[in-house]
């Protein structure tokens, strides 16, 4: 099985309370003139408090074009990459060159050379290292990342891969839109990037790093134990991105929700069968925090107990939904603060673009 060795999450530079970036966005994304109540209800209802953003508030009227918005996207992508990178490593007790796969996803922004090349001789990887940009997975990117991580460990036992998420939400809010779909993006979405290191079931994670960089020896597991993938088909215009000249104007339908109510239980118990388990079974749900409306609607198709998605509630008032890293941090803060009974499962859950769901069986 594949050994998570260490995750790691860090947040854009400048910090708001809702409040402030609600303000920004009306002197930002509403046209002139244009009644800014139908944004201060949606803000209010999004059960955040405070998020993180690449740029001072003050800056983003000063992005006029698509250009200008993933100039700033590369710099603190490559500046928030090798800061989470580095420190996921040193707290796996591997060195770079230790690296064998960097595997990099965001649906935030564009960048050719990709920001996982830009990377690798900042942080000292082995020029062999193999990469795999991923770009389009959206919010579910976090899940699917790890679990395309599990797949090439199974297939290379003996090596290490490193999943980096690096999501820039705040860059992708639309100038001059009062739409609802633009106007709930800009009250849930955040900055931030993760980084999972995962080492395959014959690498023993620090042994060929030297002593000077090797760092006290990680907790062992989690590991991961299965995944699974489901694509739900008619879905594309429930979620995503229409790319135009002004950028990344997000395509958000009020059935996502009834999409999970749907079918997720269903896709869950299937799952969970498929390896001996049931819900209840399950000691940690480490869930992406889509919203309230998709948590809530988590919660009542798999009927979780109530506290199960705590932490993914406190993680989006802190910092707001954060597309692909998010679910990552939420494991992050599984990991240090309620780290569940050795031996027993979990499961990590997040949904995106398609519309899609994955799904990774952990066992802790």
């Amino acid at each position: 099985m594949t050994r998570i060795a260490a995750v790691h999450g860090v947040l854009a530079p400048h910090r708001h309370a809702q409040r402030e970036i609600t303000d920004m966005v009306a002197r930002t994304c509403l046209p002139g003139g244009t009644d800014r109540g139908l944004l201060d209800r949606l803000h209010d209802r999004a059960e955040v408090t405070s998020r993180h953003t690449a740029l001072p508030l003050d800056r983003y009227a000063a992005l006029h074009d698509f250009g200008a918005v993933n100039d700033a996207f590369i710099a603190e992508a490559v500046r928030l990459g090798t800061e989470v990178v580095g420190a996921a490593l040193d707290a796996a007790g591997l060195s770079p060159r230790d690296v064998d796969l960097l595997m990099f996803t965001s649906v935030t922004g564009l960048a050719t050379p990709s920001i996982d090349a830009r990377l690798v001789g900042r942080l000292g990887m082995r020029p062999d290292v193999k990469r795999l940009p991923v770009f389009g997975l959206g919010c579910v990117a976090g899940a699917a990342g790890l679990a395309r991580l599990h797949d090439y460990l199974l297939g290379r036992p003996d090596d290490v891969a490193v999943l980096l998420s690096v999501e820039l939400c705040s860059l992708t809010f639309q100038r001059d839109d009062a739409s609802t779909a633009n106007l709930i993006a800009t009250a849930l979405f955040g900055d931030g990037a993760a980084a999972v290191v995962a080492c395959g079931a014959r690498h023993t994670a620090g042994e060929r790093a030297t002593a000077e960089e090797r760092a006290p020896a990680a907790p062992a597991g989690p590991y991961v134990v299965a995944t699974r993938s489901h694509l739900y088909p008619g879905t594309e215009r429930v979620l995503g991105w229409d790319i135009t000249a002004s950028g990344f104007r997000v395509v958000l339908d009020a059935g996502v929700s009834d999409l999970l109510r749907k079918n997720l239980a269903g896709d869950v118990d299937a799952f969970l069968t498929e390896h001996g388990l049931r819900r209840a079974d399950i000691t940690a749900w480490v869930c992406h925090p889509g919203g309230p409306k998709v948590l809530e609607a988590v919660a009542e198709s798999l009927d979780l107990p109530d506290g199960a998605l705590d932490l993914t509630w406190r993680s989006l008032a802190r910092v707001g939904n954060l597309s692909s890293a998010s679910v990552l941090h939420v494991l992050r803060d599984t990991l240090t603060e309620r780290r569940p009974p050795a031996g027993t499962p979990g499961l990590l859950l997040a949904m995106g673009p398609g519309f899609c769901s994955e799904l990774v069986l952990l066992r802790w």
